[in-house]
C-alpha cells in the first residue's frame, strides 16, 4: 500500500534533478576568466554600443563564436539585469540549455529504452561533473550540447527502422542551423559524420545521401544561418573570415590555439573525469561495445540504436584526439550517448568498491582542497608569484560554511555507504552519491573556487567602478573586470589620469601608486612624471 507513493516521490525528485543541479546558487561564484568574462563583456558591450549584430570585446572585434549565445545572454540581461545578480543573468541561458538537454535525453530514451532507463539517463546527465561545469558557465557550450543532442536524436528518428519521418529530418536541419549559429561548423560536422558512419556500417548509403540532399532541409538551414553570416561578412569583411573561420575553426584543429595542447590520449583521461561519479558504470558500458554494435536479426532497431550511440561517442573522442587544440569540454559533444549507455547497462554493475570509491574519494578531496591550495601557495615549483598569491587565498575564502557542507555531505555518504548497503541497490547508492556531489559542488566548491581565483579581480573591478578616473586592463587578461566595472576597459598601459587593474608581479618598482590590492591583483595610478611603460 505504501510502495507506490514512495516510488512516485522518488521519480519526481529525480525528475527535478536538472533544475536543482543547474539553478541552485547559480550566481554563487564570480564570473570566471577568461571565457565567462569574455562572453559576458561582449554581450554587455552590445548594449553599450547599440550593436546587436556583431560582437566586440573591449572595443575590439570578437570572432570566437557566432551570435546566438550572445543574443540569449542579451535577452536575459534585458529581462533580469535589474533584479538578478550579473552572474545569474549571464549564466541563465546556459543553465536553461543544460536543463533542456537533460529532459531531451529523457524524452528520447523513454519510448526506446523504457521509463526507468530514461529516468536513469536523466540522473546521469544532471549529476556528472562535465555537464555541471558547462551548464553553469556563461559560454556557448551548454547550448551547443543541447543542439547537438537534439539534431542527432532527430537524425535517429529519421534513420530508425520503420519510421523515416520527414518531419524529424527537417527538425534536424533546424537544430544544426541553430548549432551553426552558436558555435560554427562543428554543428554540421558531428551530426554529418555520425550519421554517415552509422549508415556506412549498415551499407545504406542511399538513406544518408537522400537525407543530405533534402532541399527543404537546406532551405531551413540557410534561413537560420545565412542572414547573420552575411551580415557579419558585410560588417567585418576579410577580418571575419580570417578571425572566425581560419583562426577559431581551422587553426583550432590543425594547431594549438591559446596554449591548449594535449597528447593523443588526452580525452581517454578526460572523459572518465568529466563523467564522475559515473566513472565505474562507464567502464562497465565500455565492456559491451562489441555486443551493442553487433547486428541482431529481429532486433535491428534496438541493436542499431546502441551502435549509433557508440559511433556518436567514438567519433567525438577520435576526432578531437586528432585536433591540435584540446579542451576538456570538447569531449562532452559525445557525452550524451554515454549517459544513455550507462543507464542501459546499469543492472550489470558489480564490485561495489569499484563504483563507490570515486564519489567517496571526491567528497573527501573537496574537504582538503583549501588546505592543499594553501600548501601549494608556498611552493616555488607551482605556477608563478601571481598564482601562488591567489592560492594563498584558499583557506581564507573557505570559511566554516565550506567545511560544514563538505564534511556533512561526506558523513551522510559514509552512513549511507555502510548502514544502508543491504537495503539499497548499488545503482541507487550511486544516485545518492551523485546528488550529494552536485549539492556540494553548487553550494560550497564553486563559490569557494570563484572567491579564491576571481574574488580579487571582482573586488578590484568594483573598486575601479567607484572611482571617477577612466580604467584600463594592464598586463592582466581578465575581461570579467570590464563587466564588473560596467565599462569598456582597453588592454594597455595607463596614461596620466587613468587607473589600471594589473598584476602586482608585473608592476614596475617605481612610477605607480597602488590604490587597492588583494592577493596578486592591484589597482594602480601613474604618478606624475612617471615614464610610459
Amino acid at each position: 500500500m505504501n510502495i507506490a507513493p514512495r516510488l512516485d516521490t522518488r521519480v519526481l525528485l529525480i525528475f527535478a534533478l536538472p533544475l536543482a543541479a543547474f539553478l541552485l546558487r547559480l550566481g554563487g561564484a564570480p564570473l570566471f576568466d577568461v571565457d565567462e568574462g569574455a562572453f559576458s563583456e561582449a554581450t554587455r558591450e552590445m548594449f553599450e554600443r547599440g550593436d546587436f549584430l556583431s560582437t566586440w570585446l573591449n572595443d575590439k572585434p570578437r570572432f570566437d563564436k557566432p551570435i546566438l549565445i550572445y543574443w540569449l545572454q542579451a535577452a536575459s540581461y534585458w529581462c533580469f539585469g535589474s533584479i538578478l545578480s550579473i552572474e545569474w543573468v549571464f549564466r541563465l541561458p546556459s543553465a536553461l540549455a543544460a536543463v533542456a538537454w537533460c529532459y531531451a535525453i529523457w524524452h528520447f530514451a523513454r519510448p526506446r529504452f523504457g521509463p526507468n532507463t530514461a529516468l536513469a539517463a536523466l540522473a546521469v546527465a544532471a549529476t556528472s561533473v562535465g555537464p555541471f561545469a558547462i551548464g553553469r558557465a556563461a559560454t556557448a557550450d551548454a547550448l551547443l550540447n543541447l543542439l547537438l543532442a537534439l539534431s542527432l536524436f532527430d537524425a535517429w528518428r529519421y534513420l530508425e527502422p520503420g519510421h523515416g519521418r520527414r518531419a524529424s529530418l527537417l527538425r534536424c536541419y533546424a537544430w544544426i542551423g541553430l548549432g551553426a549559429l552558436t558555435k560554427g561548423p562543428i554543428a554540421l560536422l558531428v551530426p554529418g559524420a555520425v550519421t554517415l558512419l552509422y549508415c556506412a556500417s549498415r551499407k545504406d548509403w542511399r538513406t544518408w545521401l537522400r537525407a543530405l540532399s533534402d532541399p527543404y532541409g537546406w532551405l531551413i538551414f540557410a534561413l537560420i544561418t545565412v542572414p547573420w553570416y552575411v551580415t557579419a561578412l558585410a560588417i567585418h569583411g576579410q577580418d571575419f573570415i580570417d578571425g572566425f573561420f581560419f583562426k577559431h575553426n581551422v587553426q583550432r584543429f590543425t594547431g594549438t590555439l591559446e596554449g591548449h595542447a594535449g597528447s593523443l590520449f588526452y580525452y581517454i583521461i578526460a572523459v572518465p573525469i568529466l563523467l564522475l561519479p559515473w566513472t565505474g558504470p562507464l567502464f562497465v558500458s565500455l565492456r559491451n561495445i562489441r555486443a551493442d554494435s553487433a547486428n541482431r536479426d529481429g532486433q535491428h532497431a534496438a541493436s542499431g540504436l546502441r551502435r549509433y550511440l557508440w559511433i556518436w561517442a567514438g567519433f567525438v573522442v577520435a576526432f578531437f584526439s586528432l585536433s591540435g587544440t584540446k579542451l576538456p569540454h570538447y569531449a562532452l559533444y559525445g557525452a550524451t550517448p554515454l549517459f544513455l549507455l550507462i543507464a542501459v547497462h546499469r543492472d550489470e554493475l558489480r564490485k561495489p568498491l569499484v563504483h563507490l570509491a570515486p564519489p567517496t574519494a571526491l567528497l573527501a578531496l573537496l574537504i582538503g582542497l583549501p588546505m592543499l591550495g594553501a600548501v601549494f601557495s608556498t611552493s616555488e615549483t607551482v605556477g608563478n608569484v601571481y598564482y601562488r598569491a591567489l592560492l594563498a587565498e584558499a583557506t581564507l575564502r573557505a570559511g566554516a560554511g565550506y567545511y560544514a557542507i563538505c564534511g556533512g555531505a561526506l558523513l551522510i555518504w559514509l552512513l549511507i555507504l555502510f548502514a544502508a548497503r543491504e537495503k539499497s541497490t548499488l545503482w541507487n547508492r550511486l544516485i545518492f552519491a551523485a546528488c550529494l556531489q552536485t549539492a556540494v559542488l553548487a553550494l560550497a566548491f564553486m563559490p569557494w573556487l570563484g572567491a579564491m581565483l576571481q574574488g580579487p579581480v571582482k573586488e578590484a573591478a568594483l573598486f575601479m567602478r567607484s572611482r571617477a578616473e577612466p580604467a584600463v586592463l594592464w598586463n592582466l587578461r581578465t575581461p570579467s573586470a570590464s563587466v564588473y566595472c560596467d565599462a569598456i576597459t582597453p588592454s594597455r598601459a595607463p596614461e596620466e589620469g587613468e587607473i589600471a587593474i594589473t598584476r602586482l608581479d608585473r608592476l614596475p618598482e617605481q612610477g605607480f601608486e597602488v590604490l587597492f590590492q588583494r592577493a596578486g591583483v592591484a589597482v594602480v595610478r601613474r604618478t606624475a612624471g612617471a615614464e610610459h611603460q
